[in-house]
């Protein structure tokens, strides 16, 4: 099931380069968030992609800090700017974020690789095997901890509000439904922790490139155009 990373690893790339050209012609904040989001998930997949073929330290904390620490954050942080209506609020959450993610970089630079590194299985994916191999500290467990709420809450909670406002006004199908896709594949990457205890390794790569295939279809659905007589007034919800 490797190629699925590398699967996944392109289509975050492309779904990244695509909200980053619409955040240059309309310069929204969100879209910048959650396409440096998505630059992290690509770098995720990225990293587990190449431990498939070889052990290197410096791609397993890669992994860790985009993949396990980082991605949920900045996407969710991308949805805060969306909804909510206090600039400041949002604006301290971002000064909030950005102060874990640097002490996030800092802690796993110096986190040391233990001796079980030799006994890497190129053959099993890194989330089976990182425990034993990258001691992690009191500090990074939190930080991965409250990080990944943080912005699984932001991120599938804000796209289920979202999709809820255009129910309850029944207008823009298209942004309920792709609000509820975004949603759906934000929560397929949070269940692959899921799937590993279960026993189900494979279903790991498949929940992460299921993910951002919702998440990108979600965003493109959302996001296409609609006959003017369809539209209305800008809303909290909308993806633009």
């Amino acid at each position: 099931m490797t190629h699925l990373s590398i699967f996944s690893t392109i289509i975050t790339f492309i779904f990244a380069a695509a909200v980053f050209a619409r955040w240059r012609h309309k310069k929204p904040k969100h879209l910048f968030y959650w396409g440096l989001g998505l630059v992290l998930y690509g770098l995720g997949t990225l990293s587990e992609a190449v431990m498939s073929f070889t052990f290197n330290p410096w791609f397993l904390k890669l992994w860790y800090l985009s993949g396990a620490m980082l991605t949920a954050a900045w996407l969710g942080q991308g949805t805060v700017y969306l909804l909510v209506r206090k600039r400041m609020v949002a604006d301290f959450l971002m000064i909030l974020l950005i102060i874990a993610s640097l002490v996030s970089l800092a802690l796993i630079i110096m986190a040391p690789v233990t001796a079980a590194a030799s006994a890497y299985k190129i053959n099993l994916p890194a989330s089976l095997q990182y425990k034993e191999i990258l001691a992690r500290n009191g500090w990074i467990i939190v930080l991965t901890i409250l990080l990944n709420i943080y912005g699984t809450v932001a991120l599938v909670g804000g796209a289920i509000y979202s999709a809820y406002l255009f129910w309850r006004k029944s207008v823009l199908a298209n942004r309920m439904f792709g609000n509820l896709l975004i949603a759906g594949g934000a929560l397929m990457p949070a269940m692959a922790g899921s799937f590993v205890k279960a026993g189900l390794v494979d279903w790991l790569y498949l929940s992460e490139f299921l993910g951002v295939v919702l998440m990108y279809g979600g965003f493109t659905l959302a996001t296409s155009a609609r006959p003017v007589e369809d539209r209305i007034k800008a809303s909290p919800a909308s993806s633009d």
